[in-house]
């Protein structure tokens, strides 16, 4: 991870991975990207480099090996990453399960756009209020990122 504004997508779906990287391109925000496409990878990355954490994580739900929402719990434990805003990023929503995600720790949600506009959107939306919400704690408000 560099020197700029970086982000973190755990996403097990290549294509999903894809998408998201070219749309982050396409926007007009100097961020570099690491993928990861599982949640042992992940926490594997995140305990090596957990002197320079990246500004954002993307988090999808389903991963294998280990799934979003034990990530996230996880992740949670250690106070080196309690200010790591982590960003849950998935395929469905279901109210209750997000009620869960946001009191066990996650800043945000977004459900996957189907539209690559859409996409581009929501990931916007996202870095912006990342970097406007410094020091200040996730909204119940504010959790649902919607195009």
């Amino acid at each position: 991870m560099g020197n700029g504004f970086e982000l973190l997508l755990a996403d097990d779906d290549q294509d999903d991975c894809l998408f998201f990287e070219e749309a982050l391109l396409e926007l007009s925000i100097s961020a570099g990207l690491t993928t990861v496409n599982n949640g042992e990878a992940l926490l594997k990355l995140l305990s090596e480099n957990n002197r320079k954490l990246p500004n954002a994580l993307f988090l999808d739900l389903n991963m294998p090996r280990k799934n979003g929402a034990d990530c996230l719990v996880e992740i949670r434990q250690y106070d080196n990453f309690k200010e790591l805003p982590i960003i849950i990023y998935s395929t469905s929503y279901n109210p209750e399960i997000a009620n869960k995600l946001f009191e066990q720790g996650a800043n945000y949600y977004i459900r996957k756009p189907k539209t690559f506009s859409n996409l581009k959107k929501v990931i916007q939306r996202a870095i912006e209020l990342v970097k406007g919400e410094k020091n200040r704690p996730p909204t119940k408000d504010s959790f649902l990122i919607q195009p």
